[in-house]
């Protein structure tokens, strides 16, 4: 029976296994899954925090991490500054980076999430303002989000990944794991 496990990601856990050939001790995910025979669907960076899903099911792994299933993954961001109804629009058109046209995203602005504490927490700046978005992209390029954010003029100070497909981290206590089912 192939299991699969929704993780809560603390911000600075490298989303593998192991660490070799870093000169310091990083945290892993070994340092809080301790099932053998499942791996991670798909990255969530080090930077970043939230839900990953594990399996042992390389099919289903496939069709998590996998762009052409196009599995929605949703996102809370906190962003530095209020974006305005041009960057809103651009990000829900596409948005144009280095390696080509994003997709669509669906974004909308969200009030302050009730989250965790960040562990550092993200630096504020007291003359520039934030405020965070729900933004869901259908495809997974390397940090995308963040450069999303960052070609329209919002840089991402916290990024959560809330959802990916049927799947949530809410409820889901910091650092800790659960069987789907």
């Amino acid at each position: 029976m192939a299991e699969l496990i929704l993780f809560n990601k603390p911000f600075g856990v490298l989303p593998q296994f192991t660490d070799r050939g870093s000169p310091t001790a990083r945290p892993t995910l070994s340092d809080f899954i301790d099932l053998p025979g499942v791996y991670p669907a798909g990255r969530l960076d080090r930077d970043s925090e939230g839900l990953m899903l594990l399996t042992s099911d390389g099919k289903l792994q496939a069709r998590i991490a996998d762009p052409k299933y196009k599995m929605p993954k949703t996102y809370l961001v906190q962003v530095e500054g209020k974006p305005d109804a041009e960057a809103l629009y651009s990000l829900r058109q596409g948005v144009r980076l280095k390696d080509g046209m994003t997709r669509p995203a669906e974004v909308e602005p969200i009030d302050n999430p009730s989250l965790w504490p960040r562990d550092p927490p993200i630096r504020v700046r007291k003359n520039i303002p934030d405020s965070w978005l729900r933004l869901t992209i259908k495809e997974g390029r390397n940090r995308q989000v963040r450069r999303m954010t960052a070609a329209v003029g919002y840089p991402t100070l916290r990024l959560v990944r809330w959802r990916i497909g049927e799947w949530t981290v809410e409820g889901l206590p910091l650092g800790e794991w659960r069987k789907d089912g």
